[in-house]
């Protein structure tokens, strides 16, 4: 590639974007990227990483594959783009009738330049099979810390866009982030070859943002949220968000908020999509001042006015901190960060660390399925055994949920125990929109009669068809991707309806890797290092909320910010020999001290805890093929869902969250000797 002057980008810049200049560090990462450079780019929130790849792509000769973690944040990067006349569209969940084959044809033609992607939307053959025979010319990776595991926000399927990248030959990689910790950053960087030189971070460090960390006892909370509210000078302009732990504490926060006479609303994960659309709609168009949100809100909303940001409960992590209060004040005016904080709700922080660990007894009957499930070919073939899986049937076989499942199935590849083939659907729906007879005579002979095969193989009904591809390839002379590809074409003619389900994912499996003996074992211990990382992360984040020393500038050290090492910062960056920022509540004078301020919630006894005991095992008895394990009865006592709980509706059980106000720990301390006891007197 070549690179194109400068004068030609900030022409681009303006003429197309309407901006005058480039912000720090947009027109470098352009620069390298237009050289041939693959970039990793860690700007903060609300400092322009999208420009990078939109203005890229237009000097690009192909498309340019974005893939974004959330819907919403593809939805509002596209409406930036259809407001500069920017060619981009996605392929998504919500698209309807012919609406994806319509994208595509504007991919092929050359006349759509970005093409925006979820990770996911790999897995499916469909796009596979159209992304594959489109050129590419860069991949951006938006929220890229997603790929490391050492992140806060580490989503498997991500590990695998470096051979995706691979298979489809694309030349150029952009990873796009706002938080990055230096470990995370060199994992994203070595995962997809990029050189340290070619690493653009420009600061961390946000000049309008006031941070406060504010010791609040649980039982004054809601008098003192809806005070601060009140008092924001820029309320009426502007609008905020209050970000809590629970589903069900936003619906009771926001009703309190509602009842003091302030414009509120909740958010959660619980709404189904079409309300948390609206509602979102409602914010981004002012008509809701306060959203109420577990943080299923804010990626990808960008929303300049946000004048506050209020932590009602103790966030995830630092990492999860400053993302959250990176929307606040994306104008560059005055915005307020506080977090209400005490230790009451830091079990129900760590129970979601525990929840998502796999019991060991779930990773060994993950091993023992495919055993039991593998295919070898018909000559006894080791080398071509394979498995198949669909994600939900196995997450309830094993009882592990599916994202750490997910994970579980990403550690097999990367251990040599798997390797995935490809993904196909299993069940392929057809809708005539012709009579099949005018559909087929509209082909010459040879497409005819393949046409025939296919509709022979398809069991119509009342209106659709259902397409038994077991029957029509045993025709050793048809192959599945033609199949699809004429499926695909008639529905780009408008002759039918094509829908498709039933995501089933083939791997290749060595046997002799899985034969291994430790890999149980392995495995588990992978879980339970992970699960020891995530707790110390919530312990680190409590000693940052107690700090003695400015907020502001340890948040920026925290994320390898280098201009904080000769302890140097003022206000505008420039040099200073105190290390103080003058506008968080430790520069103040106001250094926290958090503490428990609900009574010790008392335990139940060992009677009730024992027969809490016997009534899951009664519940679960002949449900599962094994003894339930510690981990099984902490969990039920602790009130977290696993895929056997809710199946056979555990949570109707008296027992059902009888100490979900201990920490974890403590249950698995007080359940451990009861447990022996049982297996004992059962045995």
């Amino acid at each position: 590639m070549n690179e194109k002057p400068l004068n030609s980008l900030q022409q681009s810049l303006k003429t197309t974007f309407g901006f005058e200049q480039f912000r720090q560090g947009q027109a470098k990462t352009i620069e390298q990227l237009l050289a041939g450079h693959s970039t990793l780019s860690i700007f903060p929130t609300g400092s322009g990483k999208s420009l990078c790849y939109q203005l890229t792509a237009l000097h690009l000769p192909y498309l340019t594959l974005v893939v974004s973690p959330l819907l919403a944040l593809m939805k509002d990067q596209l409406a930036f783009l259809a407001s500069k006349g920017i060619a981009a569209a996605s392929i998504d969940s919500t698209l309807k009738g012919n609406q994806a084959q319509e994208v595509m044809a504007g991919v092929r033609s050359g006349n759509i330049k970005i093409l925006m992607v979820s990770v996911e939307r790999f897995k499916n053959e469909r796009f596979r099979q159209f992304i594959q025979s489109v050129a590419v010319s860069m991949l951006v990776v938006d929220e890229a810390h997603c790929i490391s595991e050492w992140g806060h926000n580490f989503r498997p399927d991500y590990l695998k866009l470096p051979s995706y990248s691979q298979a489809l030959n694309i030349p150029l990689t952009l990873l796009l982030t706002a938080t990055a910790t230096k470990k995370v950053k060199l994992d994203m960087a070595e995962k997809f070859a990029i050189n340290e030189h070619h690493i653009v971070q420009t600061g961390f460090y946000r000049s309008n943002l006031d941070l406060a960390v504010v010791p609040v006892a649980s039982v004054d909370k809601n008098a003192y949220l809806a005070e601060q509210i009140k008092q924001q000078p820029h309320l009426r302009e502007g609008s905020g968000i209050v970000y809590v732990t629970l589903q069900h504490s936003a619906e009771q926060v926001a009703a309190y908020l509602q009842s003091a006479g302030i414009n509120a609303c909740a958010y959660h994960a619980g709404f189904d999509s079409d309300r948390r659309s609206q509602i979102q709609n409602d914010f981004m168009a002012g008509n809701i001042q306060v959203i109420v949100a577990t943080i299923a809100f804010g990626m990808g909303i960008d929303k300049s006015d946000i004048r506050f940001v209020i932590h009602y409960d103790l966030p995830k992590s630092i990492e999860n901190y400053s993302q959250e209060i990176g929307r606040a004040g994306r104008d560059g005016q005055p915005a307020q960060c506080f977090t209400l904080a005490n230790l009451d709700g830091l079990n129900t922080v760590e129970n979601f660390v525990y929840g998502d660990t796999p019991e060991f007894t779930g990773i060994e009957m993950l091993l023992n399925t495919i055993k039991s499930e593998v295919i070898t070919s018909v000559y006894g073939n080791i080398s071509d055994s394979k498995w198949e899986l669909q994600i939900l049937a196995l997450s309830n076989a094993v009882n592990i949920k599916q994202l750490p499942l997910k994970t579980l199935l990403v550690q097999l590849e990367l251990a040599g125990v798997i390797e995935p083939m490809y993904a196909y659907f299993a069940d392929f729906k057809i809708k005539l929109l012709k009579p099949k007879a005018e559909i087929i005579n509209s082909f010459n002979e040879q497409r005819k009669d393949f046409l025939q095969r296919i509709f022979n193989a398809t069991e119509f009904k009342k209106v659709w068809g259902s397409l038994n591809f077991d029957t029509l390839l045993q025709d050793k002379s048809i192959e599945r991707n033609r199949v699809i590809a004429a499926l695909e074409y008639l529905q780009e003619q408008q002759l039918i309806i094509l829908e498709t389900k039933g995501m089933t994912e083939v791997f290749k499996i060595n046997l002799n890797e899985l034969a291994d003996p430790n890999l149980c074992q392995t495995l588990s211990h992978y879980f339970k290092d992970n699960e020891e990382k995530e707790i110390k992360r919530i312990a680190t984040l409590v000693r940052f909320f107690q700090l003695d020393s400015c907020l502001t500038v340890n948040l920026a050290r925290y994320f390898d910010d280098n201009r904080f090492d000769e302890n140097r910062f003022d206000s505008a960056g420039e040099s200073n020999t105190v290390p103080q920022c003058g506008h968080c509540s430790v520069c103040r004078g106001q250094v926290a001290v958090l503490e428990h301020s609900q009574a010790q919630i008392p335990w139940p006894s060992d009677e009730a805890l024992t027969q809490g005991m016997l009534e899951l095992a009664q519940r679960l008895k002949d449900k599962i093929n094994q003894p339930l394990s510690l981990e099984s009865y902490c969990r039920f006592f602790a009130g977290m869902t696993v895929p056997l709980f809710g199946r056979n509706k555990v949570k109707q059980l008296p027992g059902f969250g009888l100490c979900e106000k201990q920490r974890y720990q403590a249950i698995r301390d007080r359940v451990t000797p009861l447990f022996a006891d049982m297996k004992y007197t059962t045995a």
